[in-house]
């Protein structure tokens, strides 16, 4: 129990000696801060370059950022890079936020990807994008005027460590300027205002900036966009972005110019007639369209990594007014979704490049997943808030597809990252819409043969009876008729062999059977007619006529047997004979033709 006791207090006692060596946030000092604040469009973004000192005992593990509370509404973006000696290998640090006592804002632990010993230095860049920190002043300007922004900030660095020295330079869109705030060590040049160095600037040092000049850069802010990502097994991933799009700039006061606007070039500078947006290098079929229908005036470009559509709206945007759109598209699944057995992952883009310098007020991503998806699990690139999973149904939907929703505010160009889904499922319900597109013509086409099979008539109808049983009797008597003239043909036949061979025996065996079948099919279409004649129909005197004309057609066809009996015991001569049989065969053609065309009339 001692000796337990005792390792006890030694494991203590290194973890108290541990964090004893290890250096708060206090302890660090930014020997050198170099800002670069560009203000060129409307997303106001930070770039500073910091050195820190360990000035602690102790190894550091981890820095803070601590952006002013009054912009922590409109901090869109913060991150932060270690430079390596290789451009292409920069490290990505991690960023979290945190809680740091005394703060009214929001601060952000960065982990180092290794401690910092004492006495050592670090440099790291860090990086901020904000949105609607530019303001347009005057908020409205007519047609034929330039906007002009103001913009407020800090001439220092805020921070929570002491800074030896540091500089910044604030790089505007243009080099007209209304006026700016001035310090010790302020200077401008063209488009550029440096402020500094500044030596021992103390910790969260504040001190207003103000910059009133032009802008007239897009204003472009899409308030509401939604993104449905639709996924197919059968190879297809089809992608459709709904965008609510308003003009954040200046307001247009006045009326608008059509004829100005063509004519003079500056008219309406700081207005947007057109702008590009980047789809995946793999997109087809895409399409733009609004409600009132699809939009003829973009372009589509199919560059070697990406496809470049110039979105043009139906009239220039300019300050507060809005336009709302729509642009889909197909995908091949097998560059975005991978699988090993049952389980799959679909890797994509949580938003995509709409504009340059875009700003999004609201995202909602909607990922439509196949029906019989489970176990799905969504991996977000940065923290969004997920919405409980609902179902959607399309055709041949049984019990509906499972869709995941996620949602985020105030997003710009450095959330164009990717997010990765899990889920697993079951190959074999691939069947499912295949055998139920089986089993519904299954269905229909047995019910189509119950139906016209049944009679679903309260009361008889003897009229319609008569006719179905006249119709049944004349397509009996035709096929008699038929099969009655096809006797001939062979017996013709039979005659030409006879003349050739001489065997009389042919000849009779076929005279003998032309007469027994002739005489058989006779009888039965007489039997029919007679039948047909009770119910009194009009076929009756077609049918009569029809047994008249083979009866002369079966005289003649004998008639034509006879003669060649006698031309071949010498009887008749060649010449008469050829006479004759050419005006038989003639009478014959044209009676085997008034026959068929009788028979297609029943």
């Amino acid at each position: 129990m001692i000796v337990r006791l005792s390792s006890s207090l030694c494991v203590w006692f290194c973890v108290l000696c541990f964090i004893a060596k290890s250096v708060t946030w206090a302890e660090l000092r930014l020997a050198e801060v170099d800002r670069n604040i560009d203000l060129r469009s409307h997303v106001a973004r930070e770039e500073a370059t910091l050195t820190f000192v360990n000035d602690g005992p102790g190894a550091a593990f981890a820095f803070l950022l601590t952006p002013e509370a009054k912009l922590a509404a409109h901090l869109a973006f913060v991150g932060a890079t270690i430079k390596n000696d290789d451009e292409n290998d920069d490290a990505t640090l991690a960023v979290k936020e945190t809680f740091l006592e005394g703060y009214k804002g929001v601060a952000y632990e960065v982990k180092l990807p290794t401690p910092l010993a004492s006495g050592e230095e670090l440099k790291v860049i860090v990086e901020f994008a904000f949105t609607r920190t530019l303001s347009p002043f005057p908020t409205h300007i007519v047609q034929t005027e330039r906007q002009l922004v103001v913009f407020q900030g800090n001439h220092y660095f805020y921070t929570p460590y002491i800074v030896s020295t540091q500089l910044a330079r604030v790089r505007l869109a243009s080099k007209h300027v209304e006026s700016f705030s001035k310090l010790d060590s302020t200077s401008k040049n063209e488009d550029v205002i440096e402020y500094g160095p500044f030596k021992d600037v103390q910790p969260f040092s504040y001190d207003a900036m103000r910059i009133h000049f032009e802008n007239n850069s897009p204003f472009l802010t899409v308030t509401k966009f939604e993104r449905v990502i639709e996924v197919s097994l059968w190879g297809n991933i089809a992608v459709e972005e709904t965008v609510d799009l308003r003009h954040s700039g200046a307001v247009l006061k006045g009326p608008f110019s059509r004829y100005d606007y063509q004519r003079q070039p500056d008219s309406g500078i700081s207005s947007v007639r057109s702008f590009k947006t980047i789809l995946p290098a793999a997109a087809q079929d895409v399409y733009y369209r609004d409600e009132i229908g699809n939009i003829s005036t973009s372009n589509l470009l199919v560059m070697e990594d990406s496809v470049e559509m110039d979105v043009r709206p139906r009239f220039p945007l300019f300050g507060g007014w809005k336009t709302h759109y729509y642009i889909g598209y197909n995908l091949p699944s097998y560059e975005y979704l991978y699988n090993l057995g049952e389980q799959y992952a679909l890797k994509m883009r949580f938003v995509d490049h709409v504009f340059d310098d875009q700003v999004i007020d609201d995202l909602t991503v909607k990922i439509i997943l196949p029906e019989g998806a489970m176990n799905i699990e969504l991996q977000p690139p940065y923290p969004v808030h997920k919405s409980d999973q609902m179902l959607h149904f399309t055709y041949l939907d049984t019990f509906g597809r499972p869709v995941i929703i996620a949602r985020k505010s105030n997003l710009v160009e450095q959330h164009i990252q990717d997010f990765v889904l899990h889920y697993t499922f079951n190959k074999a319900l691939m069947l499912q819409e295949p055998l139920l597109v089986v089993g519904a013509f299954c269905i229909l086409f047995l019910s189509v043969i119950i139906y016209v099979r049944l009679d679903f008539s309260i009361t008889k109808d003897p009229a319609a009876e008569t006719r179905m049983r006249v119709a049944s009797l004349a397509d009996q008597i035709r096929r008699l008729i038929v099969k009655r003239a096809a006797l001939y043909e062979p017996f013709l036949e039979a005659v030409t062999r006879f003349k050739g061979n001489r065997d009389g025996a042919v000849l009779t065996n076929a005279r003998r059977h032309i007469e027994t079948e002739n005489r058989t099919l006779t009888a039965e279409i007489a039997a029919l007619l007679s039948r047909a004649k009770a119910d009194g129909t009009d076929i009756t005197e077609k049918v009569t006529e029809l047994q008249k004309m083979d009866a002369q057609m079966r005289d003649m066809v004998l008639k034509a047997a006879n003669d060649a009996d006698r031309l071949v015991h010498g009887k008749l001569g060649r010449n008469p004979y050829l006479e004759n049989e050419r005006q038989s065969s003639t009478r014959r053609k044209e009676l085997a033709e008034r026959i068929d065309s009788i028979v297609d009339a029943l």
